[in-house]
């Protein structure tokens, strides 16, 4: 159980920033050595051999962050990227009806661990958004199995997307724009675990940030309702089991959309009342930052609770 929760936490920290961070030196500070390069490369090697590639996966995805070069060589490596796509399809058959092992989860995360690696570098980011490979994850984020393995799955499949969106790429934006990657969201956030809610609302807020994502949000009352629904179902879930971390990027949701008059307009009608008074005031009293977007949304709905 113990080792369960920490694949979940780690599937976590990667999605949210430890593993989307500009990969660096080897631990220790100092670059990898020659020996360790070459054995980083039998295992590329290693991945398009069958009888090798489990382990493969699971030692190049330990020791991703220790070579800044990785991206490159798994996407322009022969046969690579193939190997680890065959990893991500031999999983569809499992999804429905849900059937999927903790080991036959842990497998293919590590294959997304890598996909992860490539999504994050700038050198590939666009070759891998070109390709089209995020759609062959969107499988996975459409499962509903509320157990481990499905869920564990989910979030490492979440950090892939938001390795793609915390690079504030314009081109990632509408590449998923021309998705269904809303609507996936929109259903985790509703009924995935915190951790799966927290990355796919934080896929959202980025997707928001950016102007096309906003205008395209509010460019119809379907689009906009659709999101501020979900937004609000949540922040009433908050308010039996406060989550601060998804709080903050619901509350940042909010106070993009208010930057749009027809949604600003919309949302002095829609805000959530625990929004509006003093429900999260304690949750929120160590938040600064969150206490100030809050109280900007506030002020910018002309809400008589906004102290600016």
């Amino acid at each position: 159980e113990d080792i369960k929760h920490f694949n979940m936490m780690s599937a976590y920290d990667m999605s949210m920033g430890l593993a989307m961070m500009p990969q660096t030196n080897a631990p220790g500070g100092e670059a990898a050595s020659a020996a360790e390069k070459e054995k980083m490369y039998a295992l590329v090697l290693d991945l398009i051999n069958p009888d090798q590639r489990e382990s493969a996966l699971l030692e190049l995805s330990k020791k991703r962050e220790a070579f800044p070069d990785l991206a490159p060589i798994l996407w322009h490596s022969f046969g690579t990227i193939s190997a680890l796509l065959q990893e991500i399809v031999s999983i569809y058959p499992l999804l429905s009806p849900p059937s999927l092992t903790a080991h036959a989860s842990n497998r293919v995360c590590n294959a997304l661990a890598l996909l992860q690696c490539v999504a994050s570098h700038s050198d590939t980011r666009n070759l891998f958004l070109n390709a089209h490979i995020p759609l062959f994850l969107y499988p996975f984020l459409n499962t509903v199995s509320k157990t481990r393995p499905f869920e564990y799955l989910r979030l490492t499949s979440l950090g892939v997307i938001g390795a793609l969106v915390k690079m504030d790429d314009p081109d990632v934006i509408n590449f998923l724009l021309s998705t269904e990657i809303i609507p996936l969201c929109l259903r985790i956030m509703e009924t995935g675990s915190e951790l799966s809610k927290t990355v796919a609302t934080f896929i959202v807020q980025k997707i928001l940030l950016d102007e096309v994502g906003l205008s395209y949000i509010c460019a119809t009352a379907e689009r906009f309702y659709a999101v501020s629904t979900v937004l609000s179902n949540m922040v009433q879930l908050l308010t039996e089991q406060p989550s601060v971390r998804l709080l903050k990027h619901i509350v940042r949701c909010y106070l993009r959309l208010s930057d749009n008059p027809r949604a600003r307009e919309a949302l002095r009608q829609c805000l959530p009342e625990g929004l509006r008074d003093q429900t999260f005031q304690s949750a929120l009293k160590d938040d600064p930052t969150t206490k100030r977007w809050l109280t900007t949304l506030l002020f910018n709905l002309g809400d008589p609770n906004a102290q600016m």
